[in-house]
């Protein structure tokens, strides 16, 4: 159960201990009973910190993909076939007609 409580303009999310079993049981992590109270404070803490981000204006802020501006590197769009059939098929182990050849696998 999720319990929501006001504290100023900030809401903090607690979470009990049937919630972190929840958790840990969807994440596939063993988690003792005994630690379930300490890790629900933990993450009542985290979302809690989370909450007080909705706070910050970001209405002037353009969104990014990392902290150095730089683009990423084009090249022309050229359409081929590729043409390189003998040079692939010499890296394999074996191959018949133009194709790769491998051991049969359904019996």
């Amino acid at each position: 159960m999720l319990v929501f409580a006001a504290a100023g303009d900030i809401y903090i999310m607690a979470l009990d201990k049937a919630t972190v079993a929840h958790i840990a049981t969807l994440a596939r992590i063993k988690l003792a009973e005994s630690e379930q109270g300490k890790i629900a404070s933990e993450l009542s803490h985290i979302l809690s910190w989370v909450e007080q981000l909705r706070e910050i204006d970001t209405s002037g802020v353009e969104p990014m993909t990392s902290v150095a501006a730089m683009g990423l590197p084009m090249r022309e769009d050229v359409v081929s076939d590729g043409d390189r059939r003998d040079d692939i098929l010499a890296n394999a182990p074996a191959s018949a007609h133009g194709f790769f050849t491998v051991p049969k696998v359904v019996e």
